[in-house]
Formats: C-alpha cells, sequence, structure tokens
C-alpha cells in the first residue's frame, strides 16, 4: 500500500526526473543515447576532404553507388544522424553503396577557412572520379540544400562524366524565389554584394552564425522545439529517439563557413543568380547548368520555408536537356533529410530511384517526370529585372542639366516620375552630362576604374575562359611598356590588325592608356589605304594578320598575342612583343597612365567601301557618351554579361558592347563568330543578359528550329541598330520576355537616339539624356543643303516632316567632318548626320533613309525605310529593301522593292495593297518583286547594289513581280505593257 497518493508522488518523481535531465542537458550539451555511429571508412584523404565509405565490410560492386554532398554549413554527420534517422543505413538496407564527402570543421582544419567555392566542387569532381575507379561504375551524386547545389556545379563542370544521375533535396536554383522575410529582390542582390566584398572577403561565417541564422528564418518553429523539449525532459524514453536529431540541429552539426567560399557564394548564386542564368566560373572555367543531360531527380518540400518551391523547381529553366523527375514531400528542409518522412519515404524512394537507373526495378512510384512545359514562363519580376531598367521615362529627351545645381534639380525632379531602378542611373547620367573637353575620361580609365573597384570579378569571358579584372589590368599594363619598348608615345596613331581576341581588347585599352590613338584596321577592308588616312606608323597585328600587316609598305610591324613561348613567326622584319618583359621595361618620365581628356582623339574607325570609304575620327568624350548611354539605357550591372560578336574596329562593338560593358560594370563576354546553331549554348555557358545584333544579325537564329537552350533563356534584352521592324517583331515574340532595344548613333556627331520603351517597333526612339542635342531642320535634296529662313538660319520641320537630322557640337572638337556653323542661332555649331529623319506627335524620331540614298522619282523623293517597314509588317515577308533603278536614257528612277518569304509563305497583291495604305501614293514603290535572297555585308546590313545591277525586273515565268497600277492603290501581276510603260515614264 502507497503511503503517498500518486498524485502527489507523480509530479515529484517527474520532476526529479526532469532536473536529472536538466544536468545532463547542461554538462554534456545533451542526453547520452549511447548510439554508434554507422561504420565507415575513410578511403581517401585530400587537402579539402576526407572521402567516407559507409559499411565497407558489405560492399558489393554490383551495388549502385550513391555519393552524398553536404551543405557547407553542416556536418557530413547529416547524412547518420541517429541510429533511427540514418540515410546510410537506409540506402545500404535497400542495396545501394553509400559514400559520403566529409568537408570536416573548416575552423578546426589547417587552411580550411581560406577555401572558396572552387575549392568544394573541385573537391566533390575528385570524390566522383575515387568512387567511380572503386566502385567500378557511374555515380549518382546527391546534395541536401547547398550540397545539392554542390552537385548541380559539379555534373556541370565535368559536362555529366561519370555520373548515373544528379539527386538533389531542397536545392534552390533560382534563388530570387527564396528571398528571406520577403525582401525586395535588388535588396538582397545588393546587400549579398556588399556581404561578399566587405565582409567575406576575409572572415568566416561562425557555426554559431549559421544555426542562429537557421532558427531565426522560422523562430516559431524553433521556440516551439525548445518548449517541447523542456516540457518532456521527465521522460527520457519518449525524449531518446529523437536527441541525436536534437543535438545535431542544437549544437554539433553545424561548422564554419569559410569566408572566400561565402563571398563566392553570395555573389555568384545571390547576388547575380548565375545558378538559374549560367556563367558561374569555377577555376577560370565558365559552367552553366545548361549543359546538364542526365536525369535528375529534384526532392521538393511543399513547406519547405528555406528552400521554397518555385525557386527549387528551376532547375527545369535552368537545364532545358536534362530529363527532369520529382518527388514532392509534405515537409520542411530539414525534414526532407532527417525525420520519419525522411525514413520512410526519402531514402528508400531514392534507393529505388538508383536501382531504377541500374536497369534493377521500376521508376518509384512517388517520383513524377516534369513535362516539358515550354509555355511556362519565370516570374515577370525575376525575368524582368528593372523593366529592364531604365524607362528613363521623363529624362529621355528632357537632358540633365549642366551646371551642378541644375543637374541636381532636373535630377531630383527626373527621380519623381521614372521608377526607382530608373534613378539609379542618374549617377552614369550626371557624369556623362558633366563631361567638359578637359575632363580626364577614356577607355583606359574606366578599365582602370573596374580594377579599384572590384580586383577580383569576373570582367573578360572568352572561348569558355574566365578573365577578372586584375588579370586583365596586369596584361594591359605589361602592353603598356611592351609598346614603350617599342617607342610608341603619347598622341600617336597605332595601328591595330587584329581579331576578336583577350589580346584586341588589351591592346586597345593599352593604347588608351598610353595616349596614344588606336587606328582600328579591317581585316576585310582596303587595309592600305586606312593605314595611310589613320597616318599609322607602326601597325600591332596578331599573328595570324601578321602577313597582311607586314606588306603594308615602309610600316614597322609587330605582332602580339599567342603566347610568350619562342616562336617563328614566319615574317621577317616582325618583331615579336610577346618576347617583351616587361620588368625589364623602364617607365619614361613622361608616361602618366590614362592622360586622355574628353576632346582628344582615342580612335579612328573605317566603314564603307571604295569611293564610301569613311574615316571617323571618336573622342574620348564621344566614345563615353556611347559607352555611359549603353550602360544607362540597359540598366547594365555586375549581375548582366553583354554578348559582343562584333570585333573591336566595329563601331558597335567598340562604342556600345565593350563600352557599355565597361561603363556598366558588367561581364564582357566576346565571340569570333555568329553561330545560330551554337549561340544558345553559349548565351548559356557566359550567362548572358545582355546580346549584341548589327541589323538582320539576328534573322537566321529567329527562323532557326527550335533549340533546348533557348527555353528559358537568360537574355533580357538584344541591343544594337538597324533591325528591320519585321524582323524585330519575331524576335520579340519568339525569344520573349527578351526585348529589342534599339539605338541610333552617328559615329562622329555624338547624337545618341534609344528606343527604350519598344512600344513603337522600328522607330530610333528620343535622344538619350547627356548625349548632343539634336534637331530635325528641313532639307533641299535637290541642292543638298539645308532650306534657310528669311532670317537665314535653318528652320527646324515641324512634326512629321522629313528634313536632315544635324547634332549639336562642340565648336572646337575634332571632327573629320566640317561642321556647320550659324545654323540656328549665331557661333552655334552643328554636324550634318547625313541620316534623314521625321519626328513624330510624340516626340520620337524615325530614320526615314539615308541622304545619299533616297530615290528620286518622276513623282519626287521615294524613301526607302518607310517601305521596308511596310513590307516587313506582312506576315509572309522576311526582309524587305527599297531601292532606285535609273533606266537606260532616263532622267528619273524607279522605285523598286525586293522582298524575301518566310518559309511555307506565299505573298498576295492584296496584301502589298493594304500594307501601302500607310504610306503616302506618291511615295510607295512602283514594283514589287520577290527574289530568293537578300544579299549583306559582312556585319548583315542589307546591300541593294547587286539588286539594282539586275534593272528594272521583266515579267516572266516563275517571276513574282506586282507593278502600282494607276490608281495608285492596287499591286497587279507584272506584264510587258507594265514594263514598257515604266521605263518610258522613268525617261
Amino acid at each position: 500500500m502507497d503511503l503517498l497518493p500518486r498524485t502527489i508522488t507523480r509530479p515529484v518523481s517527474r520532476l526529479g526526473a526532469a532536473a536529472q535531465n536538466a544536468l545532463e542537458v547542461a554538462r554534456f550539451g545533451g542526453l547520452s543515447t549511447e548510439e554508434e555511429p554507422s561504420p565507415y571508412e575513410v578511403v581517401a584523404e585530400q587537402r579539402v576532404y576526407r572521402l567516407r565509405r559507409y559499411y565497407p565490410s558489405n560492399n558489393e560492386r554490383s551495388a549502385p553507388p550513391i555519393l552524398l554532398v553536404p551543405p557547407m554549413m553542416l556536418a557530413a554527420e547529416v547524412y547518420d544522424v541517429s541510429s533511427t534517422t540514418s540515410a546510410v543505413t537506409i540506402l545500404r538496407e535497400h542495396g545501394v553503396d553509400p559514400w559520403v564527402v566529409d568537408f570536416g570543421a573548416p575552423e578546426r582544419e589547417e587552411g580550411g577557412l581560406e577555401r572558396t567555392l572552387a575549392d568544394h566542387v573541385l573537391a566533390v569532381s575528385d570524390a566522383v572520379d575515387r568512387v567511380r575507379e572503386l566502385a567500378g561504375r557511374d555515380v549518382h551524386l546527391a546534395g541536401y540544400s547547398q550540397g545539392g547545389m554542390f552537385c548541380y556545379q559539379t555534373a556541370a563542370y565535368r559536362r555529366n562524366k561519370g555520373l548515373s544521375s544528379v539527386i538533389t533535396f531542397g536545392s534552390p536554383v533560382d534563388t530570387r524565389l527564396s528571398m528571406p522575410f520577403g525582401l525586395p529582390e535588388q535588396v538582397v542582390a545588393g546587400a549579398a554584394d556588399l556581404l561578399a566584398d566587405r565582409v567575406f572577403r576575409a572572415s568566416a561565417l561562425p557555426a554559431w552564425a549559421s544555426r542562429t541564422g537557421f532558427r531565426l528564418l522560422d523562430p516559431v518553429k524553433s521556440l516551439r522545439s525548445r518548449l517541447e523539449f523542456i516540457l518532456r525532459l521527465y521522460d527520457r524514453d519518449a525524449l531518446l529517439p529523437r536527441e541525436g536529431q536534437r543535438r545535431f540541429l542544437e549544437a554539433e552539426g553545424w561548422v564554419a563557413w569559410p569566408g572566400p567560399a561565402m563571398a563566392d557564394f553570395l555573389r555568384q548564386f545571390i547576388a547575380h543568380n548565375r545558378m538559374l542564368e549560367g556563367g558561374f566560373v569555377i577555376e577560370d572555367q565558365l559552367v552553366t547548368l545548361a549543359d546538364l543531360e542526365l536525369p535528375i531527380l529534384s526532392v521538393v518540400g511543399s513547406v519547405d520555408e528555406i528552400a521554397p518551391a518555385p525557386g527549387v523547381r528551376a532547375i527545369r529553366f535552368a537545364a532545358p536537356r536534362a530529363d527532369i523527375y520529382e518527388l514532392c514531400l509534405k515537409a520542411g528542409h530539414f525534414g526532407l533529410v532527417v525525420g520519419s518522412t525522411a525514413n520512410t519515404v526519402t531514402w528508400p524512394t531514392v534507393a529505388a530511384w538508383a536501382l531504377w537507373r541500374a536497369g534493377e526495378g521500376e521508376l518509384p512510384t512517388d517520383v513524377e517526370p516534369v513535362p516539358d512545359d515550354q509555355e511556362l514562363e519565370l516570374s515577370p519580376a525575376v525575368r524582368n529585372r528593372v523593366g529592364y531598367g531604365l524607362e528613363l521615362a521623363g529624362a529621355v529627351g528632357s537632358g540633365i542639366a549642366r551646371s551642378a545645381v541644375r543637374t541636381t534639380r532636373r535630377a531630383l525632379r527626373g527621380a519623381r516620375e521614372i521608377t526607382r531602378e530608373a534613378a539609379g542611373q542618374l549617377p552614369r547620367l550626371i557624369r556623362l552630362e558633366q563631361i567638359q573637353p578637359s575632363t580626364r575620361i577614356s577607355l583606359g580609365l574606366l578599365v582602370d576604374e573596374r580594377r579599384r573597384k572590384a580586383a577580383d570579378d569576373t570582367f573578360f569571358l572568352f572561348e569558355d575562359r574566365a578573365y577578372d579584372a586584375t588579370e586583365i589590368n596586369e596584361r594591359i599594363d605589361n602592353v603598356v611598356r611592351g609598346l614603350i619598348s617599342i617607342g610608341v608615345r603619347q598622341g600617336e596613331h597605332v595601328g591595330v590588325l587584329m581579331g576578336t581576341r583577350p589580346s584586341a581588347l588589351a591592346l586597345a585599352v593599352a593604347i588608351s592608356r598610353l595616349g596614344a590613338v588606336s587606328v582600328f584596321l579591317r581585316p576585310d577592308g582596303d587595309t592600305a589605304r586606312e593605314a595611310e588616312l589613320g597616318q599609322v606608323q607602326r601597325i600591332v597585328s596578331d599573328p595570324e594578320r601578321a602577313p597582311l600587316a607586314a606588306g603594308l609598305g615602309e610600316l614597322h610591324t609587330f605582332v602580339l598575342g599567342g603566347g610568350g613561348d619562342p616562336r617563328d613567326l614566319g615574317v621577317p622584319g616582325t618583331l615579336d612583343m610577346e618576347q617583351i618583359d616587361p620588368d625589364e621595361v623602364a617607365l619614361p618620365r613622361w608616361y602618366r597612365p590614362n592622360p586622355g581628356r574628353a576632346s582628344d582623339v582615342a580612335f579612328i574607325i573605317f566603314t564603307g567601301e571604295g569611293e564610301g570609304l569613311r574615316m571617323s575620327r571618336i573622342t574620348n568624350r564621344r566614345w563615353a557618351q556611347s559607352a555611359f548611354g549603353t550602360a544607362s539605357s540597359a540598366s547594365l550591372s555586375s549581375a548582366d554579361t553583354v554578348y559582343s560578336v562584333t570585333p573591336l574596329y566595329h563601331p558597335s562593338g567598340l562604342m556600345m558592347s565593350i563600352g557599355g560593358a565597361v561603363a556598366g560594370g558588367a561581364r564582357l563576354a566576346m565571340a569570333t563568330k555568329f553561330a545560330p546553331e551554337t549561340f544558345w549554348d553559349e548565351a548559356r555557358r557566359y550567362g548572358v543578359t545582355i546580346a549584341s545584333y548589327t541589323w538582320t544579325l539576328l534573322h537566321d537564329l529567329a527562323e532557326a528550329p527550335p533549340n533546348p537552350g533557348e527555353r528559358h533563356h537568360p537574355v533580357r534584352l538584344f541591343i544594337g541598330s538597324g533591325m528591320p521592324r519585321g524582323l524585330w517583331r519575331r524576335v520579340q515574340e519568339r525569344f520573349k520576355p527578351a526585348r529589342v532595344l534599339e539605338f541610333y548613333a552617328s559615329t562622329e556627331a555624338g547624337a545618341i537616339l534609344v528606343n527604350i520603351s519598344g512600344v513603337k517597333a522600328g522607330a530610333m526612339g528620343r535622344p538619350l539624356p547627356g548625349s548632343a542635342e539634336v534637331r530635325v531642320a528641313d532639307y533641299d535634296l535637290d541642292a543638298g543643303e539645308l532650306v534657310q529662313g528669311a532670317d537665314g538660319f535653318a528652320i527646324e520641320t515641324p512634326a512629321e516632316s522629313v528634313g536632315m537630322l544635324l547634332a549639336r557640337v562642340d565648336p572646337g572638337e575634332q571632327l573629320n567632318s566640317i561642321p556647320l556653323r550659324g545654323v540656328f542661332a549665331r557661333e552655334d555649331a552643328w554636324l550634318a548626320t547625313g541620316d534623314l529623319f521625321r519626328r513624330d506627335s510624340d516626340g520620337d524620331y524615325w530614320r526615314v533613309d539615308s541622304g545619299r540614298e533616297v530615290i528620286r522619282t518622276a513623282r519626287g523623293p521615294v524613301f526607302s525605310a518607310p517601305i521596308r517597314d511596310a513590307l516587313g509588317d506582312i506576315p509572309a515577308v522576311d526582309l524587305a529593301v527599297a531601292y532606285g533603278v535609273l533606266p537606260d536614257g532616263g532622267e528619273h528612277e524607279v522605285a523598286i522593292a525586293a522582298v524575301t518569304l518566310r518559309r511555307g509563305h506565299q505573298l498576295r497583291p492584296r496584301e502589298l495593297a493594304v500594307a501601302m495604305r500607310s504610306l503616302p501614293d506618291d511615295r510607295r514603290p512602283a514594283i514589287v518583286r520577290v527574289v530568293d535572297r537578300i544579299p549583306v555585308t559582312t556585319w548583315y546590313r542589307p546591300v541593294t547594289g547587286p539588286l539594282r545591277e539586275q534593272g528594272i525586273p521583266e515579267p516572266g515565268p516563275g517571276v513574282q513581280a506586282w507593278y502600282l497600277d494607276s490608281s495608285g492603290e492596287n499591286y497587279r501581276q507584272l506584264t510587258d505593257a507594265a514594263h514598257r510603260r515604266l521605263a518610258k515614264t522613268a525617261a
């Protein structure tokens, strides 16, 4: 018989048991479970990791091997937390051979806190090779959380070699869909960049900080778990089954993140989201998940708040060639790999997956193939960063003030009118507006600024290799010393004869840093004449073009690029600059890096052929206007990669792609040629967000068969000039949500127009703030001069009227063309661009023709661009051009349009009539003909010379041609009578 009732003894005994258990927890960190870890053998020990093989005595070579990778902040024991929740044990019991990568505790390893992200990826790759060799078969690579990200990265780095599949558990691919506490993407991205540069560059994240951060992500759940543990301290038997898991999460499972690895992670995958977009860098090698072509099993937690399902499921966007499968569980982040759900579902399913891949079972019933849904698109908030940024809204066309006070006042007013992202562009626009003739500004200076601001950031990408700002600038400084050693001085004109390669960029920047002038000679042009016009004394070429350079007469020729090993160039009298030791070159006292002023000529480029050859002098100010204008219009940042297919000697490559990337802090990727069949592979590998074009360059890409790489691609903007309106619309439709950003930039005058909104396809847009002021002046086409008013000044045209586009210039600026003086006011100076424009009632500018290419018919001038645009609106039309043909003995030209047709389409006369209604009847083509192809230049500009030489098309079998009848409204099949009448009318 009990002396005391149970109502009294039970609480007392519970209190005593709770006190005893609490004391044990306080002394030893937890309750003793007397559990032993699963047996393993360390089969390899390297600088960064140890390779564990579990259950080594039971291993069979026939069992499929699975290599488990922990996240950086957790110990390898996450896969063997306790005997009741051990991934390795469950896998072994289900016939799979488990291996684990053990990174150890970096804070306790020699050099552990200095590890980089690449160190971890290379370690996992090395472990794959070792497991594959010992197991005798391909490996299933699996990882939890950030360990799964390592698996994706390693598989892509290896290009799938040696892997049977990749398995991830709660591993986000689109980190912008996993913003903590619902913070805006840009805030988190900016904070990640700041932390990477200012905090983790030299400091690690301690284990306690990781543990605390994990708790704060779900503080209610963390507090509830602690309370439940305290309230049940009296019941040891109930606590013991989960004690190993609790101790792991509370203390023992956490390790420090090495600072450099954390900085890499924050910069590449949080701030720049390169897991999704591609172009992340591992040991200077460019890597993209788009290269994954193996089965992927993604385990998703439907209630995972640390790695939300949308961010994890984005693997379908990042790896379009992979077969994606999904196992969706109602579990939180940790519950995916530890706990009851993991024990009963996760690990048995993973084992069944591995056996299925080995041909030893069926696909697990809970695993679902992810359909290839081409219509599924990324969140607009994710893909259309900054509405691609600027919209410049009130800022475009209004300009920025020219004094400090006016600049501030108007900038503030503009900031109220435009988006938050647009406001971020104001510092660039203000800097551009404040450039005076004596301001120090140059390509060399801006590249040097990149080194000072972000020395370790990737700057240049070429042929799958990444170069950081420090490497690039070291190469540039060495080339400067080489130039000095061969006698180049400030102000000298140096010929540059190179294709696209890193040395070409280094040379151009080095010449700028020296204060000399780069004369870009075209390998496919009249090189001898260009060298003469450019007043070149020395030519620096690449090895491939050394014979061409040496054949230009008495000029001194030098070779740069191709490595520093001794070699025979095979060109007598040519000096190999790679053999110059920069350490042996003493810098002269006159040398000052980046001396270039805004008014100094920096580059000379050539356009046109034969009698149309034109030389343009580009000042530092003109180059800076284009560079900052591109960066601002495209809202470029360090998260962007600009892809340039045009070489340095092309104005587009020099002033827009290279200039924009340098001024915008973006990465610059250069390609040796444009190939539609490889474009999307390169875009994914480089992580291209901005792709440049010229004229019809994107035509073959828009008409190419579907490519897996284009689905959910990272490109947000195609930027360039000259794209026909019909092609523009097809590009935007096929590659949405990417948009076309069309520029117009006069080579010398500094006029920059940009169509930022993209609403009016074909329009050149409005003047960019900070660029030259432009006006459209009444122009007499017959006399070839401006029309003067009664006061002797030029007349600005009203809206919708055609005139010559003029750009205001500084009277003292060095120009190849002679500016007009006293145009709209006394002492002003304007340069005629040579292009005819109209300005619509909204203030947008439209180019209608070049002054030299206007078709002069008996009814008056006919402009080619409006005809091309109108025909391009017809669905059947692929490309279109308009040109004039002068019949034998004729005084006036016949306006002819030539079109090519899209595959599987036919052109009907009714469609021509409808399309031409947008034009006045006297500005419609007299004949529209279908041709097999429209010739283009090397850089895809349509040319009409070969078509013009064919004369007026004659009717006949197989000829598709229509003429404008006497009503001026309808087009009819071309006949012999119509052909004769047109020739007679022209006479």
